[in-house]
Order: structure tokens, then C-alpha cells, then sequence
């Protein structure tokens, strides 16, 4: 558990420096409402988790499942959303917790 719990925090953090060098790149940033309209329409993605990361930031993922492409956008507070990653082949998945409780 702490394996996984220490590899989640460094991939958010990897996240919000990729969010910090994108968000000086104005290109890869605009309006909220903007983003998500066009990752719709170009795309056909819809947002299927958030987050909060750390300073308040708003950590999205959207993805379409017709086409597998996926996309991470960070948004500051006030700022505008800036793209950090994006790719293909996002699969859903709903996996239970492991059971630490019990002794083997």
C-alpha cells in the first residue's frame, strides 16, 4: 500500500510540474468552458474524474470511450485550463480495494 501510495504522489506531482511548464506555454491554455467544448467536439471526450491537487489546482481527466483517446487538464484558481497529457487507449476501470486488513 505505501508502494502505491508513493507512486500516486509522485505521478500527481510529475502532474502539477507537467501543469506549471504547460501553463507558461500560454498556446496549450484557455477558458475553462473552451477546453471542454473542444475536447467534445474534436474528440468526442467527456470528463470522467477530478481532482484536487495541491495549491487548489483542479486536475480533470476526460476520455471517450468510443475512440480510447484521453486527455489531463490542470486548472489554477482564476487561471485558465491548461492541457498537461494526452494519449489513446484510456480503458475504464472500477477495481475493489485490496483487503490489508487480513493476515496470511
Amino acid at each position: 500500500m505505501k508502494r502505491t501510495f508513493f507512486l500516486m504522489s509522485f505521478g500527481i506531482g510529475a502532474m502539477m510540474i507537467a501543469a506549471q511548464q504547460t501553463q507558461a506555454q500560454s498556446n496549450n491554455c484557455a477558458e475553462h468552458d473552451i477546453v471542454v467544448e473542444r475536447l467534445a467536439q474534436a474528440y468526442g471526450e467527456s470528463r470522467q474524474s477530478i481532482g484536487l491537487g495541491s495549491d487548489n489546482a483542479v486536475v480533470e481527466v476526460f476520455a471517450s470511450m468510443d475512440t480510447g483517446s484521453w486527455t489531463i487538464t490542470v486548472t489554477r484558481p482564476g487561471g485558465p485550463t491548461c492541457l498537461v497529457a494526452a494519449g489513446q487507449a484510456y480503458q475504464y476501470l472500477n477495481e475493489p480495494l485490496a483487503n490489508f486488513d487480513s493476515q496470511s
